[in-house]
């Protein structure tokens, strides 16, 4: 494995790894229901919308994907619209992200042989450590549930910092 100052792990790194359009949507719409939903009963997809400032077409199609994973539920007819399908302490960005991206990976680049042969000069290398960041973003994102973000958006708790993790 690659330590500090070894020629493989370099701390300049400037790529990036993204999370969709979608998986921010989804995020922000689960963050809006979560500081909004406790008190007031199903928002309306307009409601959302309004509040997080996303076109309301794409929104529709994502809650349904959050609908499907079991994050929301909706309810129908006047007074309808969504609530979290279960509470925000229990809810993680990683699964948020996931539902609506589905698995965290940097890309779809296979599995490093196993057995320490490879045919494509050293091409196994470069995918164990593509599985090993995506295992990184998958570990991060676990670590933070809806309940801590709206937290930190409510200002009742610090904003996330680099500090709060290990390198």
């Amino acid at each position: 494995m690659a330590r500090e100052g070894s020629p493989l792990h370099s701390t300049t790194y400037d790529g990036s790894v993204r999370v969709s359009t979608r998986g921010d949507y989804a995020c922000r719409a689960l963050l809006s229901l979560a500081l909004h939903g406790e008190h007031t009963g199903p928002t309306s997809v307009r409601d959302i919308a309004e509040r997080t400032g996303l076109p309301q077409p794409y929104l529709e199609q994502i809650l349904l994907s959050l609908k499907g994973a079991g994050l929301v539920r909706s309810k129908r007819g006047v007074g309808g619209g969504y609530v979290l399908a279960r509470p925000a302490t229990e809810i993680r960005l990683a699964e948020i992200v996931s539902a609506v991206d589905g698995p965290i990976t940097l890309g779809d680049f296979g599995q490093p042989h196993q057995d320490g042969s490879c045919d494509h000069e050293g091409q196994c290398v470069l995918l164990a450590i593509w599985d090993l960041a995506a295992r990184h973003m998958r570990e991060h994102l676990g670590a933070y549930t809806l309940q801590a973000i709206t937290d930190a958006a409510a200002g009742r708790a610090p904003w996330p910092s680099l500090e709060d993790h290990d390198h």
